[in-house]
């Protein structure tokens, strides 16, 4: 599937690709009320990777229903809703609306951005709990909440948003960086940090999911983090993740995320395995 903020609300990319042949499409986050973002610049490219600081900038929730939610009615591929907010109540409230909006599958808690104003959620486990049981007291579609790579235990987190009701994990979000410029001496950001994310980040991701999945092995990981081939995507299937998001790669390569399904499909087909679940938590075998 694709990883939020990586691919619009999807209809961006339905030109380019065949959505329909993604496991599943995960929008940019989407808030109660419009936002512009971060001041630019919002990007800068890095040793393998690049640092954003967007912001959750996005069009609101009532023009995203009325604008992106029929189309999303008429696509057979399942659509996943990013969810973003400030407060417990704008969580619960946008979940909510969404949960019920054609072609929504599952939301997607976005608790784990870095570069808004003020502390994420999902950097306490009594926070990240709370956020979760509200949302999930308002809607009964699978809930899965994003978690924050920027945290000393992963599996603490992870282990509270289940307990209040969380269906499934998604790891990580980007970790949290900067850039200076040497000639300015100033960060490069006009927010000053942003999340890398990229090839960089890789292995952190991967070593996450791994150990989530060796303290929760029934809890369903959606892994995420410098998925750029194949190759990658194994890596998290092999670790215990269930699914697996492409984000940066998107950039790059806007069909990166059909290819990677495609090569998946050939990996299984040449090491005559049926399916891929069999394959999934391997590395702990």
């Amino acid at each position: 599937m694709t990883a939020s903020g990586t691919f619009g609300y999807g209809t961006e990319y339905a030109s380019l690709l065949d959505v329909n042949e993604l496991g599943a499409i995960v929008t940019k986050a989407i808030s109660r009320q419009p936002r512009d973002g971060n001041p630019p610049p919002r990007t800068v490219e890095t040793p393998s990777g690049m640092l954003n600081a967007i912001g959750w900038q996005n069009i609101g929730l009532n023009a995203c229903l009325r604008e992106y939610a029929p189309t999303w009615g008429r696509w057979n591929v399942p659509v996943i809703v990013n969810v973003a907010g400030f407060s417990i109540e704008e969580y619960a409230e946008v979940a909510e609306a969404l949960a019920s909006a054609p072609g929504v599958a599952a939301i997607e808690l976005n608790i784990s951005c870095p570069n808004v104003e003020g502390l994420p959620f999902a950097l306490r486990p009594e926070l990240a709990a709370e956020v979760t049981a509200a949302v999930r007291a308002v809607c009964d579609v699978p809930l899965i909440c994003k978690l924050s790579p920027n945290v000393t235990d992963v599996v603490e987190i992870a282990a509270a948003v289940v307990a209040a009701g969380a269906d499934a994990v998604s790891l990580i979000n980007t970790l949290v960086g900067m850039v200076i410029d040497t000639r300015t001496r100033r960060p490069v950001l006009g927010n000053r940090t942003g999340g890398l994310s990229g090839p960089a980040v890789r292995p952190v991701a991967v070593r996450m999911v791994y150990e989530v999945h060796r303290a929760l092995p029934d809890v369903p990981i959606i892994g995420a983090g410098g998925v750029m081939t194949t190759d990658d995507a194994l890596q998290f299937i092999f670790a215990g993740a269930r699914a697996v998001q492409v984000g940066t790669a998107n950039f790059v390569n806007p069909r990166a995320s059909v290819e990677i399904v495609a090569g998946l499909r050939d990996y299984l087909e040449r090491e005559g395995v049926r399916d891929m679940s069999e394959l999934v938590g391997a590395a702990h075998r």
